[in-house]
């Protein structure tokens, strides 16, 4: 798995929203997860909540559920996970200056824009899907109702059984 894909797959979704939660930054920066909220919280003005918010208590069970840990699994957090959308990553290398920090943050922004990417080419393939369908339902439909046509016997006059007076 290369370095792109697999910064690609700690990309979540959480309120409409890709993030990457704290911990998962932290360890791309090679800090403590406590060391990168610190620096956060001394900048707070630069992450407005588009840019990170704490995750609620059912969302950060959600993680949980998901990944089969229990609260010890969690590293034994007081705090619920702080997300990190795309810019406030990008903020990020101006609060983590260290030349790791440079780098991990050009990785995620390319496994960002790749994920928007094939976003965009899922929607368009969906779309031309959609116009397929549409053009080929109306002609298998003229199909279809012809083999009915074909598979229903023909009516024939049907003549009356049994005995009739002349009354």
């Amino acid at each position: 798995m290369s370095q792109l894909d697999s910064i690609a797959s700690l990309i979540l979704t959480f309120r409409n929203h890709k993030v990457i939660l704290d911990s998962d930054l932290a360890a791309l920066y090679g800090v403590e997860t406590k060391a990168l909220n610190r620096a956060v919280k001394r900048n707070l003005d630069r992450f407005p909540e588009d840019f990170m918010f704490q995750l609620f208590q059912e969302e950060a069970d959600s993680l949980r559920f998901q990944s089969g840990t229990s609260n010890k699994g969690r590293g034994g957090r007081r705090y619920l996970p702080y997300a990190f959308t795309q810019e406030g990553v990008a903020m990020l290398s101006s609060v983590l200056r260290s030349p790791r920090a440079v780098a991990v943050n050009i990785g995620i922004m390319r496994a960002f824009i790749r994920l928007r990417q094939l976003a965009l080419s899922v929607e368009e393939l969906s779309r031309k899907v959609g116009i397929l369908e549409n053009h080929y339902d109306e002609q298998f439909k003229i199909v279809f109702d012809a083999i009915r046509q074909l598979l229903e016997p023909p009516e024939l006059p049907t003549k009356e059984i049994g005995f009739h007076s002349k009354e």
